[in-house]
């Protein structure tokens, strides 16, 4: 994959659907250079025609894997690092909603392993390529600004008391505390953005079980921004990315850094249990 001087290198995980792909999209017609990952290959496919149609096929690669493996992560690490020397934008995405507890192929609860570990791991899986760029930034776009939920310390994978609101919330919160993790101790030169689109017409819908299917789609018709308005922050900061160290976005505003939410000892402390978690995985 070729890489001109003014154009900029972009992985976007979870970048098949919605705003991930919309990002993906927008920087390929900016001329960067994309790897988009996601586990839906006819949506890679569909992607990799899109890239054809643009003149982009040497500038755009997907790569299929399911981030809530910790392997499928690391195999994602390697070959990005291997193909790209230089990573100037990162955006986290993924995310997908069980109705029903699942875990991981390494055994690890689902929601935890997508929404929160993929976003460690890769976050600081660049740091040689981040710091050989000349300004990179991550885009973790997450629940910023909500104050519900929490982490379950004496049962982080939800095995007692498994919902779909809870184990969504939990990795929320997980990932404030992450983003204030990689501020205070940053393994790379990256900025760090924590973004909150606020509700958003995408996909995710599908994902819910009727009757509430349709409630939800037709809230979203009065209530729920597109998929476009949501992105453009996004695409904004891979071109210029804060100046900041931390920035935390909710739906346009920024978020108070005291909130519990954000607490330093916890995120330390989350640190201390990841590296637990993934020991020997």
């Amino acid at each position: 994959m070729q890489r001109n001087d003014s154009s900029r290198t972009v992985v976007v995980a979870g970048g098949t659907d919605g705003m991930g792909r919309a990002t993906a999209v927008a920087r390929i017609e900016r001329g960067d250079t994309v790897v988009v990952v996601g586990r839906n290959a006819e949506k890679g496919a569909r992607l990799t025609e899109l890239a054809e149609r643009l003149g982009a096929t040497d500038r755009f690669a997907f790569v299929q894997a399911d981030l809530s493996s910790i392997a499928a992560v690391r195999k994602v690490i390697r070959y990005v690092s291997e193909a790209h020397p230089v990573v100037d934008a990162l955006v986290l995405t993924a995310n997908r909603q069980n109705l029903k507890r699942a875990e991981s192929a390494e055994g690890i609860e689902s929601t935890l392993s997508l929404y929160y570990l993929s976003r460690y791991l890769l976050g600081h899986g660049f740091a040689e390529q981040f710091d050989a760029a000349a300004d990179p930034v991550i885009i973790n776009v997450a629940g910023p600004g909500i104050k519900a939920g929490s982490v379950a310390w004496d049962d982080l994978q939800l095995r007692g008391r498994y919902t779909t609101m809870r184990a969504q919330l939990q990795a929320g919160r997980a990932n404030d505390l992450l983003a204030v993790a990689f501020a205070e101790n940053p393994s790379s030169r990256a900025k760090y953005v924590l973004y909150h689109p606020g509700f958003t017409r995408t996909d995710a819908i599908n994902q819910f079980n009727q009757p509430l299917r349709a409630l939800v789609k037709a809230y979203a018709k009065v209530g729920a921004k597109s998929v476009a308005d949501s992105a453009a922050p996004m695409i904004r900061w891979i071109e210029n990315p804060p100046a900041e160290r931390l920035t935390v976005d909710d739906r346009g505003k920024p978020v108070d850094l005291n909130l519990k939410t954000f607490d330093q000892g916890d995120a330390s402390r989350l640190v201390g249990v990841t590296e637990e978690l993934l020991k020997g995985r």
